[in-house]
C-alpha cells in the first residue's frame, strides 16, 4: 500500500507526517531533533529503499546531515560531520540550506547547499561530502553579500537528463551555472532586477530567493526573486518579469509542476518591507501557461493569516494529481491533493517552518 511521507523542517525540530496516497487524514511522529533548525531535508527514492536526509543545526554540536533508511524511524550521523570546509579555506560551515538528491541516474550523488555560500557534492548518497572547489574559488565570491537570512546557496537545480548541468541561486549573488561539471560557474543573471543596487542591472549581486525548473522544457526557469518573478527561455542566460497578474511580487517560493508544462505556483507578499500576505489573506496562485497570466488557487486557506512562506516552505510531490504542501512562518502546514484545487490544514502551532518535502512511496 502506498504511503505519503511529509517532512516538515522547523526551527525547533523535524515533524514528520504519514498519510495515504489520497493525502487526506494524516497522523504525526513525535518531534525529532528537538530545538535543533531543520533547514533542508530531502526525500532521496532512487534507492532499493528510499533514504532521508536531513540537515540540522545544533546550537551546541553544530551542522550536520542526518540521513535515515527507515523513513525517519532511525537517524545515522557521519562521525565528525558529512559536511565540512577543507582547513585550507579558512571557512567554518554555518548551515545547510539545500539537500538535492540528483536525477534517477546519477546513483549516490547528492548536492548540498551551504551558509557561506558554497556547493557540496556526495557520491555516497549523503554520507559524505566534497567541496566544489571551483565555484568557492570563484572570483566573484568575494564580494557576495548576505542576503537578509544570510550568505547562503539555498537552490540546486541538477539537469534531468546532462550530469554535467547544475543551475545553483544565492542571496545575494544570483543563479550561476556549470556545464562542465562544475569545473567553470557563470553568472546567468541578464533581466533579473537589483533594486536595491545602484545604476544599471549587475552581472551578479542580485538577490534570487529561488528557482524552479519547467517539467517539459529544461531550459525554461523560473525565479522568485527580491522583488519580481521572472522566467527564462534559454536556459538561464537572459530574463524577463512575468509578473503581471499577481497582486504582487515579492515572495520567497516558486514551484514548477512536476508533470506539466508550463504550470507553477507561488505565495505572494506585498513587499520586502510588508511580508504579509496581501490584504492579510493568504493564497496560493497558479499559472498554467508559463507565467502570462496567473489565478488564485482554492479554496480551503484561512481568510486571514498574517504570515509568510519561506523558499523552501513549498513543494510539491510527484503523484497523479499532485500533492502541494505548503508550511508557514506561523507554523501551520496546509495541503493541497488536488493541484491546488482545495487546500487543508493538516497541522497547526508547529514552530516556524523552515523547509518541507513530500513523497508518495510504494
Amino acid at each position: 500500500m502506498a504511503e505519503t511521507l511529509l517532512m516538515v523542517g522547523t526551527r525547533k525540530g523535524l515533524f514528520v507526517g504519514r498519510s495515504d496516497a489520497d493525502r487526506a487524514s494524516w497522523t504525526w511522529d513525535a518531534p525529532q531533533f528537538p530545538m535543533q533548525e531543520i533547514y533542508s531535508v530531502a526525500i532521496d527514492g532512487r534507492p532499493d529503499h528510499p533514504r532521508l536526509l536531513a540537515g540540522a543545526t545544533s546550537p551546541h554540536w553544530g551542522p550536520q546531515v542526518f540521513r535515515s533508511d527507515d523513513l525517519a524511524r532511525s537517524w545515522e550521523e557521519t562521525p565528525g560531520g558529512a559536511i565540512r570546509f577543507p582547513e585550507e579555506t579558512g571557512a567554518a560551515l554555518e548551515r545547510i540550506w539545500q539537500l538535492r538528491p540528483a536525477p534517477d541516474d546519477q546513483a549516490g550523488v547528492v548536492y548540498a547547499g551551504t551558509e557561506p555560500s558554497a556547493v557540496f557534492r556526495s557520491d555516497d548518497g549523503g554520507e559524505t561530502f566534497e567541496l566544489m572547489r571551483a565555484l568557492w574559488d570563484h572570483p566573484h565570491r568575494p564580494t557576495w553579500q548576505p542576503g537578509g537570512g544570510g550568505q547562503a546557496i539555498h537552490t540546486i537545480v541538477p539537469h534531468p537528463s546532462d550530469p554535467q548541468v547544475v543551475t545553483v541561486a544565492m542571496s545575494t549573488g544570483g543563479v550561476y551555472r556549470t556545464e562542465d561539471g562544475g569545473g567553470t560557474w557563470t553568472p546567468y543573471n541578464r533581466g533579473i532586477g537589483a533594486d536595491f543596487i545602484p545604476g544599471e542591472t549587475p552581472e551578479y549581486g542580485q538577490c534570487v530567493h529561488k528557482i524552479a525548473m519547467d517539467a517539459g522544457d529544461p531550459d525554461k526557469l523560473y525565479a522568485q526573486n527580491h522583488g519580481g518573478v521572472f522566467r527564462s527561455d534559454d536556459a538561464g542566460r537572459s530574463w524577463k518579469s512575468i509578473a503581471d497578474g499577481l497582486p504582487a511580487d515579492f515572495g520567497f517560493p516558486i514551484v514548477a509542476h512536476p508533470h506539466r508544462p508550463d504550470t507553477i505556483y507561488v505565495f505572494p507578499l506585498v513587499a520586502d518591507i510588508e511580508r504579509f500576505p496581501p490584504s492579510g489573506k493568504p493564497a496560493i496562485w497558479r499559472s498554467d501557461d508559463a507565467g502570462e497570466t496567473w489565478r488564485e488557487t482554492g479554496p480551503g486557506l484561512p481568510t486571514e493569516a498574517h504570515t509568510a512562506v519561506l523558499r523552501d516552505g513549498f513543494s510539491c510531490d510527484t503523484a497523479d494529481p499532485v500533492g502541494l504542501y505548503v508550511g508557514t512562518r506561523h507554523g501551520a502546514v496546509w495541503v493541497s491533493n488536488d493541484e491546488g484545487g482545495t487546500w487543508a490544514e493538516v497541522r497547526a502551532n508547529l514552530p516556524d517552518v523552515l523547509c518541507i518535502r513530500a513523497a508518495v512511496l510504494d
